[in-house]
């Protein structure tokens, strides 16, 4: 449990962003996890305050799908109006936020995924859909100026070739192999030397970040999705249904 939203109980001595009985949200993986639980301590810089206009479960879908969404569209540089964006993996959390502020924006979205996701992905604004299932985004001789990719794996020569000149191509998850490697050690080298600009993008939280998450939330920019709630006593159930892969957006515990 990374992801959390609830009530502060208490606070140490030396606090000072928040009181008992405030409102919070943040993403405590940077402080040993532990959201599966209907208590938890961690270090107030993880936290934000969640304001007027936002439900806690909106509050708990947020920070880390919410900040790895915004950061990757400004990777290197921000994503701009009127620009082609891929998102590959857009059915998920991240995606999904990411489909929604890239519309904001101004952006024209190709959205990756399975076919039984489409009817969300239009539904958040998504111009074009690609089943992965049956076609492979990096053979179609399409090119795009910015691609978001939640579960990279194919080579960086692929993802080269479809990304236009100059272009930015944000890795944000997949492949633990040689793509990591080649993504961590020799792209940015690589990247002097190029237009497109290619990495793995290292994500941060801060509270400002929170807070911008928070605005856009309230004022209907970026509104997670939720596709199914689970009690604390079912988390183990909540993980199976995840680990089928047919989710969208994101799978909610709730604490009674």
């Amino acid at each position: 449990g990374a992801d959390i939203a609830g009530i502060v109980e208490s606070v140490g001595t030396d606090v000072k962003s928040f009181k008992p009985g405030d409102a919070v949200f943040g993403d405590i993986a940077g402080a040993g996890f532990g959201g599966f639980a209907e208590y938890v301590s961690v270090p107030e810089k993880l936290l934000a305050k969640i304001p007027e206009g936002m439900s806690f479960e909106q509050a708990a879908c947020l920070p880390q799908a919410g900040l790895l969404a915004l950061q990757g569209l400004r990777y290197k540089k921000p994503l701009k109006s009127g620009q082609h964006l891929l998102i590959n993996g857009a059915g998920g959390a991240v995606g999904t936020l990411a489909i929604q502020y890239a519309k904001y924006i101004g952006a024209i979205v190709t959205a990756v995924d399975k076919e039984e996701k489409f009817g969300t992905l239009q539904t958040l604004g998504a111009n074009h859909l690609i089943d992965y299932r049956k076609q492979d985004y990096t053979t179609m001789g399409l090119q795009y100026d910015y691609i978001l990719d939640v579960i990279a794996h194919r080579s960086a020569a692929s993802y080269q070739r479809v990304l236009k000149s100059p272009g930015v191509f944000a890795m944000i998850g997949g492949s633990m192999g040689g793509l990591l490697i080649r993504m961590m050690l020799f792209q940015p080298l690589l990247s002097l030397f190029s237009r497109k600009k290619m990495g793995i993008m290292g994500y941060r939280v801060s509270r400002e970040g929170l807070e911008e998450l928070a605005a856009l939330c309230t004022k209907g920019i970026m509104i997670p999705v939720i596709d199914k709630t689970f009690a604390l006593s079912e988390t183990d159930e909540a993980f199976r249904y995840y680990e089928k892969g047919n989710f969208k957006g994101k799978i909610l515990i709730k604490i009674a």
